[in-house]
This record gives structure tokens, C-alpha cells and sequence, in this order.
């Protein structure tokens, strides 16, 4: 048995069936309450194929306490998708987990990837192989070239434990109202001034935690003990894993489509955000102040002068604070006390200060010292300060268009571009 499924392993793997020795990429699709499944599974069906094999594992899961309504749709779903693969001659495998009676405690998206993830690596496991494990969503649409730029990254970037892939909402169109719109409009917007912002700090780890656009290799997954059990945010936990090996990468040459609904399934994420924004009749979305940001960043801007002396000075109110709160001084020393030069310093300096404490830092500036500002007046004056773009005149939309396009041209630790 594969030492990864002693320490880490949820349930017996069910998936028996040897795979082809040229299977090289296994997406996991994770699915609750979903009515049009067979719409993602036909965006797959109408990607060019790549050399390698692909399977599609879908994970339909459900807790030990469920409505009838939920119950009686998963068992739809169950039969459509069994349905569709005997009359779709599909370009790839298709394998559908019908997990009944999960335990309340842990259901929920979390252990619906992991319980996939888990089956994906014993499948390339059974060839001797190290596949690559994607992430996708019941809900959505990817482009054409998706599996071969996924295989293409992978043979580019040999050593990345993983990836980040390209991720848009659509932003207009008939299928859903125009309110849905404008809120994934705001709430991406959102999400890439925040990712905008880590860069702008000068942080490793400036990477969109997206669950489904992310691909990762099987032998990195096992490394960082797979994926976590959380109801909610289980991507965000999962890649920074995945970041701190190093040398992991964005794919810009594809795109994941997201469905921009409403959704209740989470207690946070694209689909609450949407529904809170509605609910609340605002017409503006709220995101955080760039002053904390320009605060924060002078701490990884002087992160030499931290290295070399023994009391580090600095005269800003918010980060003294902040730094204070967490004991910093304090670990700088444990740090120093553990490292030989600043590389080995700096590395474990980015572990302790991670995506998760920045978090907590400007939550702890919005609650304390610079209140959440409009999305729109922040990503200009982002685009000012640090693109030196003058972008008074747009609108929402094309602010997020902006944003994409600048975002398309990263890749690893080139940090930010003007275009």
C-alpha cells in the first residue's frame, strides 16, 4: 500500500480498474445538487486531445443528512451522467463515485475533491507513473486547447509541483439576470486587485487559489499529505501547500470558465459572495484600502535590514500594530536562530508570514485603521501607482479587462507587467 494512503487516506479506493499506461492527466470533479453536469462534461468532450490519456473522475458526494430534494437530484445526476456516457462516444475516460452517507462532520467540497484526488493517485500509481491531478467544478466551461496546454505546462515546466490556471467568468450574456453580472463583475475584480496587490508587495506566493482552475502533480499532492476536508476555502489551504514547495507556476495559455450563480453550497466563495451582494441592495462593492497594502509592503521591502539587525524600526502606526500583536520581533530571532544566510532567512521568513497572516493583517487594517473602500476607486488607483496607467474613465468591466490582460503575461516570480 502506498505510504501516502496509511498516513493520509480517507476510504478504500474503488476505482480497481487498471488505467492505459499512457493515462497522464485525471480531472476531479466534485458534485452536489448539480442539474446540467452534462454541460461541463460536454466543454471536455470538445477540447482537442492531448497525447497523453485523460480520465475524468466525478465525485457525486452526499452527507449522511440530506433533503429529499437534494437526494432525489443526486440520483438524477447519477443516472445522467451514466446515461450520457453510454450515448457520448467521449474522447476520454469517464469513472462517476456515488459517495452516499459521508459523515457530517467533513462533507462538503473538501473531502469531495480529496476522495477523488485520493483515486486519481492511486490510479497513476497503479502504472508507476507521477500524472497530473486537475481541479474543475461542476459548473463549468473550459476553453478548446485545455488539456493540451495543461500537458504542454507540465513538459515546460518539468519541476513545478503545480499550477494555477487562467480563470474568467463570463461577464454578459442572457443566461443569467443582469444583477448576476454585475456582482461577478465586482467580486473578480475583486479577487484580481487583491492577487495584483500581493505582487505589488513583492510576496512568493501571489497566486490565484482558484478550485477549479488548479492542476498539480500526484507525486507533490502526496507530499503535502493531499487535499484537506474543509467545507469552504479548501483551495486556498490546499495550494499554499502546494507554494511552498517552490517552483510552482501559472498557466495563462487556457482558460476555465466559472459559473458566476448564486450558491449556497459554501459559507463563503464566488457564489455567497454573489448572493450577499444582491441581498444587501448596494450599489457599490467593497474591497480593501490600498493603504494597507502600501503599509504592509514596507516590511518585505526591508526584509534585508530585518535580517541584518537586531531591532527593526519603522514608523508606521498599522504595521507597529500589527507586528506587535503577532510577536514579531520575537520569531524574527527564533528565524534568524534556525537560518545560516538570508536565502535560507528569507525562505522560512515567507513560511511564517504566509498568504493566511497578510490575510489577517488587512483584516486587522480594515477593522482598525483603514475601513474597506470601493472596488472601483481602489483598482484605479492601482493601476496608477503601479502601472502608471491613467484609467479615470472606466468603467467596472473594463477595469477587469484591464486586470486580465496585465495578469496574462505573469508567470512565476515576474511579479507584475505594464502593458
Amino acid at each position: 500500500m502506498n505510504k501516502y494512503f496509511l498516513k493520509y487516506g480517507f476510504q478504500t479506493i474503488k476505482l480497481l480498474e487498471k488505467p492505459s499506461d499512457n493515462l497522464g492527466i485525471i480531472v476531479v470533479i466534485p458534485c452536489f445538487n448539480e442539474k446540467n453536469i452534462l454541460a461541463t462534461l460536454s466543454s471536455l468532450n470538445s477540447c482537442n486531445q492531448s497525447f497523453c490519456d485523460v480520465k475524468i473522475i466525478i465525485v457525486i458526494n452526499q452527507p449522511e443528512i440530506i433533503s429529499e430534494e437534494i437526494s432525489s437530484q443526486n440520483e438524477q445526476t447519477f443516472k445522467e451522467i451514466k446515461q450520457g456516457k453510454k450515448e457520448n462516444n467521449y474522447s476520454f475516460k469517464l469513472d462517476v463515485l456515488f459517495e452516499k452517507e459521508l459523515p457530517k462532520k467533513h462533507a462538503g467540497v473538501g473531502l469531495a475533491r480529496k476522495i477523488g484526488m485520493d483515486e486519481a493517485v492511486m490510479q497513476f500509481d497503479s502504472i508507476n507513473k507521477d500524472g497530473i491531478i486537475v481541479c474543475l467544478d461542476a459548473d463549468c466551461e473550459v476553453e478548446s486547447n485545455y488539456f493540451v496546454e495543461i500537458e504542454k505546462h507540465f513538459e515546460t515546466f518539468p519541476k513545478t509541483p503545480g499550477c494555477s490556471i487562467k480563470y474568467a467568468h463570463h461577464l454578459e450574456g442572457n443566461v443569467y439576470k443582469q444583477d448576476i453580472y454585475e456582482g461577478i463583475i465586482n467580486y473578480e475584480l475583486h479577487l484580481r486587485y487583491y492577487n495584483q496587490m500581493l505582487h505589488y508587495c513583492g510576496v512568493p506566493y501571489a497566486f490565484h487559489t482558484v478550485g477549479s482552475s488548479m492542476a498539480i502533480k500526484s507525486s507533490a499532492y502526496q507530499k503535502q499529505g493531499g487535499m484537506n476536508k474543509r467545507k469552504a476555502g479548501e483551495d486556498f489551504y490546499f495550494l499554499h501547500k502546494i507554494i511552498e514547495l517552490g517552483g510552482f507556476t501559472e498557466l495563462n495559455s487556457t482558460t476555465v470558465f466559472p459559473s458566476p450563480r448564486i450558491s449556497d453550497r459554501v459559507p463563503f466563495g464566488t457564489g455567497k459572495a454573489i448572493g450577499d451582494w444582491i441581498d444587501s441592495k448596494e450599489n457599490e462593492y467593497f474591497t480593501y484600502d490600498f493603504c494597507s497594502f502600501d503599509s504592509l509592503k514596507i516590511v518585505f521591502d526591508n526584509l534585508k535590514t530585518i535580517y541584518r539587525t537586531s531591532k527593526f524600526k519603522i514608523k508606521n502606526d498599522l504595521v507597529i500594530s500589527f507586528l506587535k500583536q503577532i510577536d514579531f520581533e520575537k520569531k524574527i530571532e527564533e528565524i534568524k536562530n534556525n537560518t545560516t544566510n538570508f536565502e535560507s532567512f528569507k525562505k522560512r521568513f515567507y513560511t511564517f508570514f504566509n498568504a493566511f497572516l497578510i490575510l489577517k493583517f488587512v483584516h486587522f487594517s480594515r477593522d482598525n485603521f483603514y475601513k474597506n473602500q470601493s472596488i472601483e476607486s481602489q483598482t484605479k488607483i492601482l493601476l496608477k501607482k503601479v502601472h502608471n496607467l491613467e484609467c479615470n474613465a472606466l468603467n467596472k468591466k473594463e477595469l477587469l479587462e484591464l486586470l486580465r490582460k496585465i495578469e496574462k503575461n505573469e508567470l512565476g516570480e515576474k511579479y507584475y507587467f505594464c502593458i
